[in-house]
C-alpha cells in the first residue's frame, strides 16, 4: 500500500534550495523510503551509517566521497558518526550547489552533536511524523488513533500483528536506540520511566513526584525527559504566557507523540477496547493535538503551539500561534454533542483568541457562539486550519 508523505513537496523544494537535507524523525518512521522515493529518478549513492562496512568506506570522508560527486548522496542514521558532518562543511563550500547530500537521523539536530554548528546556513531540517489523518485517509482515523502511524504498525495484517510489532519497537529502544542517544541508564529503569509518561500523557509534568516515584533526582529526570523528546518519543507542550497579571501555570504538559505506542503500553489490543479504557479521553487529545501540530508548518512557516491555563481555572487544550497573534483556541472533546466550559470562554478573551474551536467526535460543522465553532478533525485540518 503505497501511502503519500504529506511532506514530499517541501523536501523536494529544501533540495532546490540547501546543499544538505536532513530529515529527521523516530526509527521505522519512513526517512529512508521517503528518501529514496523521492530521488528514484537520478543518480543515488546511500550510505547506512549503522553498517560497519558503510562507516570504513568513511575512514577519508573526503577522499570517498569525492567519487560520488555527481550523485546525491544519502548519509543514514547520522547520529552514528556525529563527526561527519564538520567534514560536510568543508566538502560543501567548495561546491555550494543544492540537493548534494541528505542525511537521515533519529535524533534531533540538539542530540546529533555539533551539527547546528558545522553546518549552519548549508542545511535545512525537516522532521517526518509518523502517518497523519491526511495521508491515511479519514475513513481511517478511528484505525490511525488506535494503532499508531508507524507504518509497520499501522499497515500490519491484523491488530495483533500489530501490537507485537509496537511490543517489540519499544524493546529495542529500551534496550539499545536510547542507550545510543546517551540515556545511559538500565533498561528495566528505561522501561518504568516510560511507561509511567505513558501514565502522565495528558497531565502537567511533575519531575519532582517521578522522581520521587522511580528514586531519581530531578536534575536526572528532566535529562531523561529531554532525551526522549529528542528522539521524537515525546511531546512536551509548553503553555502559552500572555498576561502577567494573571498566575499561570508554568509546567508543560507531556504527551507520548504516537498514540499506538501508549495503547501498546496500556495492552489496548483491538479498537473495542479503547474506548472502555478510562484514559481514552487523554489519548484522544493527544492525538488530535499530534495532527494538527504536525500540520501546522504546512500553514505556517513559524507557527506554534502552546496550551494555556490559569490557577484560577481558565484552560484550553491547544493554542495556534503566529507573529504574536492567537490564530486559534482549541478545546479536545471525545464528545459528539460538547458543551463550552466558562473557562474556555475565559480562555478567548485572555489570548484575544481569533477563533474557537472545539473539535469533537461529530460529523457535523456548526456555531456553538459567535466565535466557537464545533467541528471534526478531518474538517479542521482540511478545510479550516488552512485559513484560519
Amino acid at each position: 500500500m503505497d501511502i503519500f508523505r504529506k511532506i514530499e513537496p517541501l523536501l523536494a523544494e529544501y533540495l532546490t534550495i540547501f546543499p544538505v537535507v536532513g530529515i529527521i524523525g523516530p526509527r521505522q518512521v519512513g526517512k529512508t523510503t521517503l528518501a529514496k522515493n523521492l530521488v528514484s529518478r537520478q543518480l543515488i549513492h546511500y550510505l547506512d551509517l549503522e553498517s560497519a562496512a558503510d562507516r570504513q568506506k568513511l575512514t577519508d570522508p573526503v577522499l570517498y566521497l569525492q567519487n560520488h560527486i555527481d550523485k546525491l548522496v544519502i548519509l543514514d542514521e547520522i547520529q552514528q558518526m556525529p563527526q561527519l558532518l564538520a567534514e560536510l562543511r568543508g566538502i560543501i563550500d567548495t561546491d555550494r550547489r543544492p540537493g548534494r547530500f541528505i542525511i537521515l537521523g533519529s535524533a534531533s539536530p540538539t542530540l546529533i552533536k555539533k551539527s547546528a554548528d558545522s553546518l549552519a546556513g548549508r542545511i535545512g531540517y525537516i522532521e517526518l511524523s509518523s502517518f497523519l489523518v491526511s495521508e491515511v485517509g479519514v475513513e481511517n482515523e478511528t484505525k490511525l488513533w488506535h494503532r499508531g502511524g508507524f507504518p509497520l504498525a499501522y499497515l500490519a495484517g491484523s491488530d495483533r500483528a500489530s501490537m507485537i510489532w509496537r511490543k517489540n519497537f519499544i524493546k529495542t529502544y529500551i534496550e539499545k536506540d536510547l542507550a545510543l542517544l546517551g540515556l545511559s541508564a538500565e533498561p528495566q529503569v528505561i522501561e518504568r520511566f516510560w511507561r509511567m509518561l505513558a501514565g502522565v500523557h495528558g497531565n502537567l509534568w511533575n519531575s519532582e513526584n517521578i522522581g520521587r516515584s522511580m528514586g531519581l533526582s530531578h536534575p536526572t529526570i528532566n535529562k531523561y525527559l529531554d532525551l526522549m523528546e529528542g528522539a521524537f518519543l515525546v511531546r512536551r507542550l509548553k503553555p502559552y504566557y500572555v498576561n502577567i497579571s494573571k498566575r499561570l501555570v508554568k509546567s508543560p504538559k507531556i504527551y507520548l507523540r504516537d498514540s499506538g505506542i501508549l495503547h501498546a503500553f496500556k495492552d489496548i489490543m483491538h479498537e473495542k477496547d479503547l474506548l472502555d479504557d478510562p484514559q481514552v479521553g487523554a489519548s484522544w487529545e493527544g492525538f488530535v493535538i499530534e495532527q494538527i501540530i504536525e500540520n501546522i508548518q504546512s500553514v505556517f512557516v513559524d507557527g506554534q503551539a502552546y496550551f494555556y491555563r490559569t490557577q484560577q481555572g481558565a484552560e484550553c487544550d491547544l493554542i495556534i500561534e503566529h507573529h504574536g497573534k492567537v490564530k486559534a483556541a482549541i478545546e479536545i472533546k471525545m464528545s459528539s454533542a460538547p458543551q463550552i466550559s466558562r473557562g474556555f470562554r475565559i480562555t478567548m478573551d485572555d489570548t484575544k483568541a481569533q477563533h474557537g474551536f472545539v473539535i469533537a467526535k461529530t460529523t457535523e460543522t456548526y456555531k456553538i457562539d459567535e466565535n466557537i465553532t464545533v467541528t471534526y478533525l478531518s474538517k479542521f485540518l482540511n478545510d479550516i486550519l488552512p485559513n484560519i
